[in-house]
């Protein structure tokens, strides 16, 4: 029988970890970019985009993701578009995250008082020069620590990859588990290296948070 060393336990569980945090980026970032428009379409005045884009959010924040890591894995292969573990959990994820970063992000234009989307119409700003020259710089500086806060909401989410069969932290873990039978330590690993990995965002979204909240005093 194959003696595993605390450190042979460590090492494999950081190199998957590598694969958590590639998926949260990608998750993150694309997430970003799907989010931004969608936000975009919901500001915009044609009723039928505010209508799709609310159905699409509310489809994503009710469900559980679970339920949509497994449409986009068995889902498109009954669609006959087979996909890997990875691609289906960067489409899930991604499709989550743009769903909860367009919200946070709608709620922070809709904090901007009303009073500059008047003040910038009287400068005779059309529609897309009011976001960008008055609207946004101000969302902007309230978005940045809840946009920063759902990161850890993002990479606490990879671990539901591991029902796929995508070996990242959770699922390494597991297989880990069953080569060592030495749950509690392995698991105990795995929790520590998501708090390193979650703990520091956290502060920099509150050291961020009262950062922007003094500069607005």
């Amino acid at each position: 029988m194959v003696e595993f060393t605390l450190w042979d336990i460590l090492r494999n569980l950081l190199l998957a970890a590598r694969w958590t945090v590639g998926l949260s980026l990608i998750a993150f970032i694309g997430g970003g970019f799907v989010g931004f428009a969608l936000l975009i379409a919901r500001l915009t005045p044609s009723r039928s985009a505010r209508r799709l884009v609310s159905l699409y959010v509310q489809l994503f924040q009710g469900t559980p993701l679970l339920i949509q890591l497994f449409l986009a894995y068995f889902g498109l292969a009954l669609l006959g578009i087979q996909t890997s573990p990875w691609t289906a959990a960067a489409l899930a994820l991604t499709a989550y995250t743009s769903a909860f970063l367009s919200e946070i992000w709608f709620g922070c234009v809709a904090s901007v008082p009303r009073g500059q989307w008047e003040a910038a119409r009287s400068l005779a700003l059309n529609f897309w020069e009011q976001l960008r020259h008055v609207i946004l710089p101000q969302a902007l500086t309230i978005a940045v620590p809840p946009t920063v806060g759902f990161l850890v909401q993002v990479i606490k989410g990879t671990a539901l990859a591991s029902v796929i069969g995508f070996v990242e932290l959770t699922k390494a873990g597991g297989m880990i588990t069953n080569a060592t039978f030495r749950p509690f330590t392995v698991y105990a690993l795995v929790a520590l290296i998501y708090f390193a990995l979650c703990y520091p965002i956290s502060l920099t979204a509150r050291a961020l948070e009262r950062t922007l909240h003094a500069a607005h005093r």
